[in-house]
């Protein structure tokens, strides 16, 4: 069964789109991942742009592929280095599934890139979207990717009221593009879309004045306030969540230990301590959960502070003790003694960065006891 077309009257045109496109030709961004195809750069692009904003992802780009300029070179890296490169990016499984794809295709293929959209959805963290964008920007297929910028143009566009995240709906507008797709230059299409959703057709914002299709779209000839679609409906509150973590010390040695691969945050490294329970001190769950993870108890613990940071599903507050140990911990390879250089050199989330900034005593302490999110997620809503 075709899908159920969008909701108000407008439709999109070959004319409309290659007007697009023109536009896209004067005006697109010098933005690194733009100066060739190459379909390893786009790759790593998109992963990092499925949850980070194009600003903050550029300098996180032009570090990785200059350390991993090839699928190969990615492959052969060990799982810290990738990390730690990655540090300061947020969403960290992103990283993971990317290097494990390289691996992959570097055991299967020599370390090429697979041109079809259903060979690049069979890889590790390659969905639809980025299988799409990948196809159509490297290789010139045929298909429109649907991120969070491209569903918000088209909704505006054609005037579709019903919420985007849907299937049905997504797929509607998708079929809607792709009756415009121009088939001399696909990837250039995808990338216009793009392009308009970042600079133009802003959430809520949008400079109308500027866009090359204000006329024919329907949110802003008919509406007069295309900032109202796409639908969204009331974000919920983020979950709070309180945890004690301590640094125990040994000499000039911090006690160290690596969160488990299908965790959040898996992979990196971090303080021991966990989640304090209802009507549990923080001191208490401190000794608690240092004793539960690694079998050490400690002396006297001198409260450091409290360390607030923010993450897309919640919030979280630690509060922060140092001391020494009565009773080693167990150690192994998941977790270890190390120096201050030692752990600077480990990948790490920011709320241990900042942890370690408290330890330091530094200004950046204070100044990180406010909540601080991780990177944006540019392409995860409309």
């Amino acid at each position: 069964m075709a899908p159920r077309p969008p909701t108000a009257s407008g439709r999109v045109r070959r004319e409309d789109a290659r007007r697009l496109l023109a536009w896209f030709r004067r005006e697109r961004r010098p933005l690194p991942w733009r100066r060739d195809r190459d379909p390893y750069r786009l790759w790593v692009a998109e992963v990092l742009l499925q949850q980070t904003r194009v600003a903050q992802a550029v300098p996180y780009f032009e570090r990785f592929v200059r350390r991993f300029p090839s699928v190969r070179a990615l492959a052969r890296a060990r799982p810290e280095e990738v990390l730690k490169l990655w540090q300061g990016a947020g969403y960290y499984a992103r990283a993971r599934r990317l290097h494990e794809a390289a691996r992959q295709l570097a055991r299967t293929t020599g370390g090429t890139i697979p041109r079809s959209v259903e060979e690049l959805e069979r890889l590790p963290g390659v969905g639809p979207y980025t299988a799409r964008a990948i196809a159509a920007q490297a290789f010139g297929a045929p298909v429109v990717p649907l991120d969070a910028n491209v569903l918000r143009v088209a909704a505006r566009w054609v005037g579709e009221t019903r919420d985007v995240r849907r299937p049905v709906v997504r797929e509607a507008l998708g079929s809607e593009l792709a009756r415009a797709l121009p088939t001399a230059d696909p990837g250039g299409f995808a990338e216009a879309l793009m392009e308009l959703g970042e600079t133009v057709c802003l959430p809520r914002a949008p400079t109308c004045h500027r866009c090359p299709i204000a006329v024919r779209c329907w949110a802003f000839r008919e509406l007069g306030a295309p900032e109202t679609l796409p639908r969204r409906p009331r974000p919920r509150a983020r979950p709070h969540r309180r945890a004690a973590v301590v640094a125990l010390r040994q000499g000039d040695r911090w006690l160290v230990q690596r969160r488990a691969p299908g965790e959040l945050l898996g992979g990196l490294w971090e303080f021991p301590g966990g989640k304090i329970e209802a009507g549990e001190a923080p001191e208490s769950a401190a000794r608690r959960e240092l004793a539960e993870e690694t079998g050490a108890d400690a002396g006297p613990l001198r409260f450091l502070g409290v360390v607030r940071h923010g993450y897309s599903h919640f919030t979280v507050e630690l509060h922060v003790y140092r001391g020494s140990a009565r009773r080693p911990p167990r150690l192994g390879r998941d977790r270890r003694w190390a120096s201050r250089a030692e752990i600077a050199r480990l990948p790490l989330p920011r709320a241990t960065e900042k942890v370690l900034a408290l330890l330091g005593g530094t200004g950046a302490a204070r100044r990180d006891r406010a909540s601080v999110s991780d990177a944006g997620a540019a392409r995860t809503g409309a």
